[in-house]
């Protein structure tokens, strides 16, 4: 019995043996069929991959003869010309060096040379024209995120429009309507382009004024950034592609924007979520209520009152509270680590907002 139960576990042993991977250096998993290392983490842009469109997105992001930017605050008012009643706004695409940080740079895709791009703001009803030149080395296109276009100006590559090719121009013209939150970027390689810094905000205000309109009213889009050894990846959620910086208004923190308001004014924080992770926005120091969701007004008795909301990607939040005590009080995420830069805590999507007398 005994010498039949010691065969039984050496049998065993010799099934599992056979079945178990074969161990490289440092006991890692090695195929069968090769030496290649596998389950490894990737390193970004040195990853072998069959397919080669998934391993060019994995690429760092270059750009012949890239300058540093000349402007280095994104988001500000696109100026217009009026042409026949229509308004005429002018979009380069091109690639810049861009600060995120004192001493960090990125190689950023961008239109008119900021991240993020120049804020688009119109009123409800204005017909806009769009001249779009592409001076990037890959093709691009422009989709208008939440405002209704009509079908053959909404930016979908090989769908309703060809490809904008290196040194080309598209123009795209519509209605601003409705009035609301609302953003542009890049619908081509958007997981390279858009994470690269192609988007922008686009308001479109009410054709009837606000009775009374916030003393402050901010514009802040959060994304996300790779950046190793001096190069720029698309940050995504993927192993050996996950971000190491974040930014508001393509600034990590503390060289992000301080926002400043008297005791009792109101604020409205229009939120635009445009990276690939979801960011819990949370302010310190009093609640806020929920105004406008992607756009659109909530009416006022489904308004929720909190201090913190998710901001998925794509999404828009209007929140607006009363600064009602005076100091310095923290607007950061509530994933912790998103307030880091390259690991390094206080960092990332944090600005503060000073109240004074």
């Amino acid at each position: 019995m005994k010498k039949v139960l010691v065969f039984s576990v050496v049998g065993l042993a010799l099934i599992l043996s056979a079945c178990a991977p074969a161990l490289g250096p440092n006991n890692v998993p090695v195929n069968n069929d090769s030496s290649d290392v596998v389950n490894e983490t990737p390193t970004p842009g040195s990853m072998t991959m069959e397919n080669p469109e998934a391993a060019h997105m994995m690429e760092p992001i270059t750009a012949p003869n890239v300058q540093p930017a000349t402007d280095t605050q994104g988001g500000q008012p696109l100026e217009y010309r009026e042409e026949n009643g229509v308004k005429v706004f002018e979009l380069t695409t091109k690639a810049v060096q861009w600060p995120i940080l004192d001493g960090v740079t990125v190689t950023a895709f961008t239109y008119n040379g900021t991240v993020p791009g120049p804020m688009i703001r119109v009123t409800e009803g204005d017909q806009v024209r769009i001249v779009v030149k592409n001076e990037l080395p890959d093709p691009t296109t422009i989709h208008w995120h939440g405002i209704e276009v009509p079908n053959a100006m909404d930016g979908v590559p090989n769908v309703t429009q060809d490809p904008i090719q290196p040194g080309e121009t598209f123009t795209y013209e519509f209605i601003a309507k409705p009035a609301g939150t609302f953003m542009y970027h890049s619908h081509f390689e958007g997981d390279i382009q858009v994470m690269a810094g192609l988007y922008a905000p686009f308001i479109i205000d009410p054709k009837e004024l606000e009775v009374s309109p916030p003393a402050v009213d901010k514009v802040l889009m959060i994304s996300e950034w790779l950046q190793k050894d001096g190069q720029t990846f698309a940050a995504m959620p993927m192993q050996g592609m996950e971000p190491n910086f974040f930014t508001i208004n393509g600034k990590s923190f503390p060289s992000t924007e301080e926002i400043t308001v008297r005791k009792g004014e109101r604020v409205r924080l229009r939120f635009i979520a445009i990276g690939q992770f979801v960011h819990p926005m949370h302010l310190h120091g009093v609640p806020f209520k929920i105004v406008a969701t992607d756009g659109h007004p909530v009416p006022e008795a489904a308004q929720l009152t909190k201090d913190t909301v998710s901001v998925a990607p794509g999404e828009r939040y209007d929140v607006e509270f009363v600064a009602s005590e005076t100091g310095q009080w923290m607007l950061h995420c509530h994933i912790l680590h998103h307030t880091t830069n390259d690991n390094v805590e206080p960092g990332g999507l944090m600005l503060m907002i000073t109240v004074i007398d």
